[in-house]
């Protein structure tokens, strides 16, 4: 057993009411990956087949304009956390952004049809399902919520309680794009809170 499979099943056991018989029956499924920095999770306009856990790195979900090519971040995910493009994930259409890895990054990933064969076979894993939805709708409602109320300041501690070495990983305009603003402006923010 590899020391990711190790993390993935101490994340599962904490996430969802999975036994260890169901945690076990399903680590067959789960396939280590290893992504190169600058290569792709998912690409806009693909359908998104798998999920994925990530075990070591940073990736970003950003938009590109179709016209203009300008990329806009939209969300960052990290270690110990689930990748995937939800709506593409579970509607099989295809996706609106691309899902990006920021640094040399190891996942462990389980395909569409094998998580549903596990719904299917296992009730604890249909628990799993729900819940994970309901952590991906946080995130999505979080997001339109931040853009909205919060202040771009209020933004940045937000994103660094999420990913707290975010801005040692990775270049500074990638947070500007997050938060929507210009790089001097989040030097400014950056003096003004000292984290």
């Amino acid at each position: 057993m590899s020391e990711h499979h190790s993390m993935l099943e101490k994340y599962l056991a904490g996430f969802a009411p999975l036994t260890e018989k169901d945690i076990s029956d399903s680590l067959p499924f789960w396939k280590p990956r290893k992504i190169k920095k600058g290569d792709f999770f998912n690409m806009q306009y693909m359908v998104c087949n798998d999920l994925g856990f990530v075990a070591k790195g940073i990736f970003r979900i950003y938009y590109s304009h179709p016209e203009t090519a300008e990329e806009t971040n939209i969300f960052f995910f990290s270690e110990n956390q689930f990748i995937v493009s939800f709506r593409s994930f579970i509607t099989r259409n295809a996706c609106h952004y691309f899902i990006q890895a920021m640094e040399d990054t190891e996942i462990i990933y389980i395909s569409y049809q094998d998580l549903r064969g596990l719904y299917t076979s296992h009730a604890n894993w249909t628990t799993f399902g729900r819940l994970l939805a309901e952590q991906f709708f946080t995130y999505s409602q979080t997001r339109a919520e931040e853009l909205l109320f919060f202040s771009h300041e209020q933004r940045y501690v937000r994103l660094l309680d999420e990913h707290p070495n975010i801005i040692n990983r990775i270049p500074a305009y990638h947070v500007s794009s997050y938060l929507g603003i210009k790089n001097p402006s989040l030097s400014r923010i950056r003096k003004r809170i000292g984290r």
